[in-house]
């Protein structure tokens, strides 16, 4: 044989990428953030149909009094799709990310839930409007 023998390449694997917040959302849950005493006293304020109320919610589970940092790492929680952004259709299952039995907000209650914090008018609720209603 004339020439230089020919090596064969391997593949190299490539590592998938992931969604940047993939790995601390799986580090991460509502109970490392909150007592799970204080989440499940706030569902259950608010089994009844059209009585959830977002301010009364924040204050009983302990929201409202953590910082800005732990807000936003809740709203990732909240945050299903990863859009930076908590549109009505994740809104009615907020009460679920929280305690997986509780009721889904009814479309009233979306719609109310979303027109409180969404001061851009674009129907969906970003990371800092959620924050500014959480501390409001």
């Amino acid at each position: 044989m004339l020439g230089k023998p020919i090596r064969l390449l391997k593949k190299k694997k490539r590592k998938k990428l992931l969604p940047i917040n993939y790995e601390h959302r799986i580090n991460m849950s509502l109970t490392s953030i909150l007592s799970a005493e204080a989440i499940d006293t706030a569902v259950k304020e608010c089994e009844a149909p059209e009585s959830f109320c977002y301010k009364k919610f924040f204050k009983t589970c302990g929201l409202s009094a953590k910082t800005p940092q732990e807000i936003k790492n809740v709203f990732q929680l909240l945050d299903d799709d990863n859009s930076a952004y908590i549109e009505e259709s994740e809104l009615k299952f907020f009460l679920q990310k929280f305690v997986p039995s509780a009721r889904t907000l009814s479309d009233a209650e979306a719609k109310k839930f979303i027109s409180a914090a969404d001061d851009d008018n674009d129907g969906k609720i970003g990371a800092e409007e959620f924050q500014a209603m959480v501390l409001s």
